[in-house]
């Protein structure tokens, strides 16, 4: 072996690469599997509840065609649905500040799917607004106590990985339960209320299959803490900015189950089937490129993903008033996809590190409950400016609204993420 002396330099990569994503390029999921048991059994939850979830997407079609509701009847009680949801999402909040949010969620599944089996008896007006009112109470209660017990067992560096895991959970679910509804509805829509409930009380049995107590993965901002303990969530002004830009983004996202496919049909003469292909798109590319996106942005700091994710929503759906062609459609849909994919993990991600931990399901309401109020106004508001005002207008205030947001996230968001190590057995 030649012992002579060599003047080469230590190689250096050819390419820099932007994140944290080099390493995993091969295998981007590998970082999945240090996540803990219980964050698996959370996304296994909501994979099965959305898998079976077939009413409210089928509910309107179900009161008119089965009830002989008349449309206006019909659409009454899908916001009696909503406006139950927003006053629910609070009281599920301050429920699992109290008692925890896994006794939250278990009764949340158990309850609304008894109400569902209960469902199709009801047959008169009164009778279906006082099950709905029921049923929506129940079942939404889960969400802001599956946000509050996620945050409680993943540490703070991998809570953007766990909450896009189990948005990934959340949308496979959803490609399967509105499918096989369509399929119930052809042979019975009391099919449908079956196996909605069924699933659901499934889900509430996977989660039996624990017994954590989700309260200390990650270490509790101490700032946050102290300003949390000194009034209530109205005295948190900084919260109440964040949550400005959480209504005004949702009102922007909520354009895709409203103002776009009436745009779609009425100014640009698409089919239905093309609307339904957009949301394969969007699915796909969730399922595709969510968990990698988010697990190699992990260390970014919660304002950037923030404000990156609502002018892509502004960029995607104030881009409609530009394009007029289907796949300048398409594009569009690409862009607010990808702002979907980094803007719901990170903003969950952010109200797990600045809420306080004893007030934690509070603040996971106050969030479910903006999210509420955004589904049920930003329809009605985006139906109306696409009749009145035309399509140019809407989607120029989309623009305005998500650009707006993204200023307001800067403004409430830290500039900097402190990542915490998670307490003792949070994993276990």
């Amino acid at each position: 072996m030649s012992t002579e002396p060599t003047n080469q330099q230590p190689k250096r990569p050819l390419i820099k690469w932007p994140f944290s994503f080099a390493p995993s390029v091969l295998n981007p999921w590998r970082g999945l599997g240090g996540l803990p048991r219980e964050a698996w059994l959370l996304s296994a939850a909501n994979l099965v509840n959305r898998a079976g979830m077939m009413i409210l997407p089928f509910l309107v079609l179900y009161l008119t065609r089965e009830l002989g509701f008349s449309a206006g009847r019909a659409g009454f009680i899908l916001a009696l649905y909503g406006v139950t949801a927003i006053v629910a999402a609070p009281i599920a909040g301050r429920l699992c500040d109290t008692i925890g949010p896994l006794p939250v969620m278990r009764g949340s599944l158990l309850s609304s799917g008894l109400v569902l089996l209960l469902f199709p008896f009801a047959r008169s007006f009164a009778a279906v607004a006082a099950v709905t009112i029921v049923w929506s109470a129940c079942a939404e209660m889960f969400r802001p106590a599956s946000l509050a017990a996620m945050t409680g067992v993943v540490p703070p560096a991998q809570r953007k990985a766990a909450f896009a895991l189990n948005r990934l959970a959340i949308n496979l679910g959803m490609s399967v339960g509105p499918a096989l509804g369509g399929f119930l509805a052809t042979v019975s829509f009391n099919w449908m209320f079956v196996v909605d409930a069924v699933t659901t009380i499934a889900a509430g049995a996977v989660l039996s299959l624990t017994a954590w107590r989700p309260d200390g993965a990650g270490a509790v901002n101490t700032k946050a803490a102290e300003s949390g303990q000194a009034g209530t969530i109205f005295a948190d002004r900084t919260f109440l900015v964040f949550l400005g830009g959480v209504l005004l983004v949702g009102i922007v996202f909520f354009q895709h189950e409203a103002a776009l496919p009436l745009y779609l049909d009425r100014e640009l003469r698409t089919s239905p089937a093309f609307y339904g292909m957009l949301f394969t798109i969007n699915t796909i590319l969730i399922v595709a490129f969510e968990v990698p996106l988010n697990m190699a942005t992990a260390h970014w700091p919660n304002t950037r993903a923030l404000v990156i994710g609502c002018m892509l929503f502004a960029f995607g759906f104030g881009s409609l008033a530009l394009v007029a062609s289907a796949a300048g459609v398409i594009w569009t849909v690409v862009i607010w996809t990808f702002g979907e994919m980094m803007l719901f993990p990170a903003m969950s991600a952010h109200m797990g590190d600045i809420a306080p931990e004893n007030r934690r399901g509070a603040y996971m309401g106050a969030y479910t409950m903006a999210l509420s109020v955004a589904f049920t106004l930003g329809p009605w508001a985006g139906v109306s400016l696409l009749a009145t005002l035309g399509a140019t207008v809407i989607w120029l205030v989309m623009f305005g609204l998500g650009a707006l947001a993204a200023a307001l996230m800067a403004y409430a968001a830290p500039r900097a993420r402190i990542l915490q190590p998670a307490a003792g057995g949070a994993g276990s």
